[in-house]
């Protein structure tokens, strides 16, 4: 059985179509047990999204609420075929998660190869931490190679709950994931389950993600969200010597407004 102790893709209000407060969702987390929330609101180019000032004042916010570790980042958007991301390099370094994905809102489905260089670059950059719901049939891209660069550059292969819960808004999504956790295994790539959570109701749901590793006979070390703390270990270890929030002065003293 799977115990998980994370999930780091959700997102609030602020990512402009989702529907709860921050403060509601760790209040969520909290119900649902998780030692890490991780809040990745979408960058500029997504419409009505929140602007770079929100990401650059995330200071303010406390990163233990209810019992939970907060983490705030960004789901940024690779933009090109050479794997261009969407925030400034200097902002990017105050993230404490980046994933990044394709988003058809600031992307042009290219060709096999293309859409896999798009990727791939992105990983290359050295800036991206998890690569997000790569299942997308309408940008098709070839697994054996992103597996291989997945490991290569240390980068989480996505496992998303959402894409599984809405099958038409991408093509082949669970043949997709299926072909992709089957290389992981074989390669031993590790994977991130997530929720994808765009409402308080959906943190730490990743039920349409369980039978397909069941299927896929695949292994609990390969999967990040069984231990908290190799998680945070895997960040620090990708972001280079950034120090991670671990306990901020007195924030026990402070609350999240809802």
């Amino acid at each position: 059985m799977f115990q998980f102790e994370l999930d780091v893709h959700t997102h609030t209000t602020a990512s402009g179509h989702a529907y709860s407060t921050l403060g509601e969702m760790v209040s969520a987390a909290s119900r649902q047990g998780l030692k890490i929330l991780g809040v990745t609101e979408h960058a500029e180019g997504v419409p009505g999204t929140c602007s770079y000032l929100y990401f650059s004042n995330y200071g303010v916010v406390p990163r233990h609420y209810e019992n939970v570790r907060l983490l705030l980042g960004v789901e940024l958007n690779i933009l090109d075929y050479e794997g261009t991301l969407s925030m400034p390099e200097r902002l990017m370094n105050q993230m404490e998660l980046r994933i990044a994905g394709i988003h058809k809102f600031c992307y042009v489905p290219g060709t096999k190869e293309q859409n896999t260089n798009a990727v791939v670059n992105a990983m290359k950059s050295g800036w991206v931490d998890i690569i997000s719901h790569p299942d997308d049939g309408s940008v098709p891209l070839d697994y054996d190679i992103v597996t291989d660069m997945a490991k290569e550059y240390d980068v989480l292969l996505e496992l998303n709950n959402n894409s599984l819960a809405h099958p038409h808004a991408r093509p082949n999504v669970r043949e997709n994931n299926l072909e992709m956790l089957g290389l992981c295994k074989k390669k031993g790539v590790k994977i991130l389950v997530s929720s994808d959570a765009h409402h308080e109701s959906q943190v730490g749901i990743v039920d349409n993600c369980l039978p397909l590793l069941e299927e896929a006979s695949f292994p609990l070390e390969l999967i990040v969200n069984t231990n908290a703390e190799a998680f945070m270990g895997h960040l620090e270890k990708k972001h280079a010597g950034i120090k991670l929030p671990n306990e901020y002065p007195h924030s026990n003293e402070r609350q999240v407004e809802k």
